[in-house]
């Protein structure tokens, strides 16, 4: 199984209301190093409705600035549906939102 195929099942067992690092994702497909590469994966995501890109944010819970369908305002829009809280400085409290029961 390629990397980004690995990236992609994992990120589709992010529950609603939880978000992971792209860290954290790559430590659970065998790469804790690859934090970029599973960013790449996430950019060329082929099924965005189905594998929930939008639940990734990085290591300090920082949404992405270039968030590859439609910016930070729709990962924002897409987070809160979900019911997390994103601050204003489009973070997300890690303590309370990293899904740790993935993998």
């Amino acid at each position: 199984m390629s990397f980004y195929n690995m990236v992609y099942d994992v990120v589709v067992k992010i529950p609603k209301g939880k978000v992971a690092t792209y860290g954290q994702i790559a430590a659970l497909c065998g790469s804790p190093h690859a934090a970029r590469a599973v960013g790449y994966a996430l950019h060329v995501n082929p099924s965005p409705g189905v594998i929930p890109c939008h639940r990734v944010v990085n290591r300090f819970g920082s949404l992405a600035p270039a968030f590859a369908f439609g910016g930070v305002d729709v990962q924002r829009r897409l987070l809160e549906a979900e019911g997390i809280a994103v601050s204003d400085d489009n973070t997300v409290d890690l303590d309370i939102y990293r899904c740790h029961g993935i993998g």
